[in-house]
């Protein structure tokens, strides 16, 4: 059996077996999340919330931005609250304040350690027994906890409408007056938050452990780190360290790269333009708008930071909220990212053929356009959502989610799977007669279709779950979404295009390309499905999702560790021959993508990683930090990197703008590296460490976010935007330069 038979066997291997596993503990999750109960009674079988407020309430946090505004288990915005660390803490403040003045006639602050001690286990005594009732599905509370919700609801009703005793809170959070308007409304949704909370706190039938594995971290209620979040941290940095030497030594072992001689010109000049290829210049002038909307978009965002009502003076947020601007921020990020790639395969499919399949450049042109609905139209609807101009079945169909990375709704998410068939149609036609011709090519084009495949299919798990679905079952199949469709199989199709692009370029062989794709493959998803549970640990899932994400994405950092090399061996190729210094700034890009695959997705990501440094962090800037470096560091620069290199083939005999280029490729690397090192790593760690003192609470609290020095580092992270923002506007330049000014296109 040859090499790579084998690999295609290792290959169907880790597919099969790794998602069976995800499937099965899918499974689990729907068996195991936090029950959402019939009724919440008091010990005298008052009513105080039902199962119908509930799920209401969790579509109207949807309709005012969700996870855009705070967070909720941790997942979502930063410059709000998480919710359940919010009202857990209050809550427990306010039943040990009652304690404290029925026993000794005083505030709990002012009690001794030791009467302090007692009122804490009487708390967690009163606040962790389950008492959902599975007969009757109902939760009794006590009747403490049924006053403190009716304080807890009356604090968030006047933060989310217009008490003007809250005024400056709504400033600090970036919540607009009167976001919920509506009584109704307000109390439906405090019947979400406390059952969130209720999860948080509340220990698992047969356990001493609550639904969200004692996440978030408060010493006043017990919440604690367990025994296995800290055993499964030790074994996934173990497993790290193992699997790094192993992957040294078989990259030693199998030796260099095989060389070949570099062509003496440019293969790609001999290499025809259909029409079909043409028509891609426009995809990228929409890439390049996008990019620019949404580099102004993350400014409006951080902005709000500062000044929560406002963009300098200006009361933006009454017609431009913050949960607005941060969502068309996020989804623009994967907008201009994802049309920047699929105009890549829409290019390279044509090319390998030499020719156009009948209706080609109609598919193409309709495909546009739908894309440009798909954009506008989702963003009108989040934004009508958001200022309450739709209703709770109308936002979920047309408006606003309220699940970060796919807050569209749910039409539009149709609609964007319907167009990625679409796209996948146009990526096969043109290739089926050259698989049938079984050329040298043909395995690499197989793995070209079948990422192209998967990325076409795994967007189908955000339609998964419905408009009131439990939150820890929408969760699991959220990150389907974000950490499968886009770091996944965006990731496989990354890496056979441009293995595909050396070779046609004639800087590796066939064989030699395919053998790395396949391997580079199996090594990532190895890793990279079963880590998808890294983002459930505490999102109300069995304690075996945390053994599995711990252990699983460890081996996601393996591979990034040989990294320099990837870059190294691509500057090699630049070098290569005289007329490869005209993809000199492609290459570039390339090498960007390594460096910050190693920086963002490797140690960045890894710091967040183990269940022990995520129970303290999950939530905190150290979030963002690893989503600019890795989202735009990796997937941005890899995306402009292709759009370059399919504009250098179109415009071959023109010459490029190269101070512009190079103003854009430094300014956005060191204006991305200025970001995460003068703002976002310091607030991470401070936030971090004052996590670990006082609990997630405080690291997310108003007192510490507005700190003058935190405020300080906030300002700091414009010295970076403003740097990143120059080489954001000269590629969008470049590009509209470029084929405006050279209107001929080579045939």
């Amino acid at each position: 059996m040859n090499r790579e038979r084998k690999l295609w066997i290792g290959f169907a291997l880790v597919m099969l077996i790794s998602f069976s596993v995800l499937g099965y503990y899918g499974y689990q999750i729907y068996q195991e999340s936090p029950p959402i109960p019939k009724l919440i009674v008091s010990e005298n079988n008052e009513v105080i919330f039902t199962q119908e407020d509930i799920k209401d309430g969790q579509n109207i946090w949807q309709s005012i931005g969700g996870q855009e505004v705070g967070s909720i288990w941790g997942h979502g915005a930063y410059v709000a609250p998480d919710w359940t660390a919010d009202w857990l803490h209050r809550e427990a403040l306010f039943i040990l304040n009652k304690y404290a003045q029925n026993d000794f006639q005083t505030n709990y602050d002012e009690l001794n350690p030791e009467q302090q001690a007692a009122l804490k286990i009487r708390l967690q005594n009163n606040l962790r027994p389950n008492t959902y009732d599975e007969s009757t599905q109902t939760i009794t509370v006590s009747e403490e906890r049924v006053e403190a919700i009716k304080h807890l609801s009356d604090y968030y009703k006047g933060l989310f409408t217009n008490d003007p005793k809250f005024n400056q809170l709504r400033k600090d959070y970036a919540i607009p007056i009167n976001s919920i308007s509506d009584e109704t409304k307000m109390s439906k949704m405090n019947a979400f938050f406390f059952w969130a909370t209720w999860a948080t706190v509340t220990e698992r039938p047969g356990s001493n452990i609550s639904y969200t594995h004692n996440w978030p971290a408060d010493e006043l209620v017990g919440n604690k780190p367990t025994r296995d979040l800290l055993a499964w941290s030790g074994v996934s940095i173990i497993l790290l360290i193992l699997c790094i030497g192993i992957m040294v030594f078989y990259h030693v072992k199998s030796g260099e790269d095989e060389n070949i001689p570099a062509p003496a010109e440019d293969p790609l000049l001999k290499q025809g333009i259909t029409p079909s290829m043409k028509l891609v210049k426009k995809y990228f002038w929409i890439v390049s708008l996008l990019m620019v909307l949404q580099m102004v978009l993350g400014i409006v965002t951080a902005h709000y930071g500062v000044e929560g009502d406002g963009f300098y003076g200006i009361p933006l947020d009454q017609i431009l909220p913050y949960s607005v601007s941060r969502t068309w921020h996020t989804q623009l990020a994967i907008f201009w990212i994802a049309t920047a790639w699929l105009a890549t395969g829409l290019y390279i499919a044509p090319a390998v053929s030499g020719k156009d399949p009948k209706f080609q450049t109609f598919g193409i042109n309709f495909l546009f356009i739908a894309l440009l609905v798909i954009v506008l139209g989702s963003m009108a609807g989040q934004w009508m959502g958001v200022m309450q101009k739709l209703n709770l079945v109308d936002n979920f169909w047309f408006g606003h989610q309220g699940y970060e990375y796919v807050d569209l709704g749910r039409f539009w998410q149709i609609f964007l799977l319907i167009g990625l068939f679409l796209w996948l149609a146009l990526m096969t036609r043109p290739l089926i007669p050259v698989l049938k011709k079984k050329t040298k090519e043909k395995n690499l084009i197989i793995m070209f279709l079948i990422s192209c495949t998967a990325i076409a299919s795994f967007y189908a798990a955000g339609l998964m779950w419905g408009r009131q679905t439990n939150i820890a079952i929408a969760e699991y199949w959220r990150w389907w979404v974000v950490h499968l469709w886009v770091e996944g199989f965006f990731e496989v199709f990354a890496t056979v295009v441009i293995a595909f692009l050396f070779v046609r370029l004639g800087l590796l062989k066939t064989k030699t390309a395919t053998l790395n794709v396949l391997l580079a493959t199996i090594i990532f998803m190895s890793g990279g499905i079963l880590g998808t549970f890294h983002h459930l640990y505490f999102t109300g899932t069995p304690t075996a999702v945390m053994a599995l994400g711990a252990t699983f994405s460890a081996l996601e950092i393996v591979p990034l560790t040989l990294i320099g090399y990837e870059a190294y061996h691509n500057y090699k190729l630049s070098k290569a021959t005289k007329w490869l210094e005209d993809y000199k700034w492609p290459i570039y890009f390339m090498i960007a993508v390594a460096f910050w695959n190693f920086l963002g997705a490797g140690i960045f990501g890894f710091i967040i990683n183990p269940p022990i440094a995520l129970y303290y962090v999950q939530g905190l800037n150290t979030t963002p930090l690893h989503g600019h470096t890795a989202l735009f560091g990796v997937y941005g620069m890899l995306g402009i990197g292709l759009m370059l290199f399919v504009l250098r083939s179109l415009y071959r005999n023109i010459q490029w703008n190269d101070k512009l280029l190079k103003i854009s490729f430094w300014s956005l690397n060191i204006g991305l590296l200025a970001m995460a090192l003068l703002s976002l790593l310091p607030i991470g760690v401070w936030q971090a460490i004052e996590s670990i003192e006082h609990g997630m609470w405080y690291a997310r609290s108003a007192e510490l976010l507005q700190h003058p020095t935190m405020n300080i580092l906030k300002w700091m992270r414009s010295v970076g935007d403003i740097i990143f923002a120059v080489g954001m506007v000269a590629t969008c330049w470049f590009v509209f330069q470029l084929t405006l000014k050279n209107k001929k296109i080579r045939s």
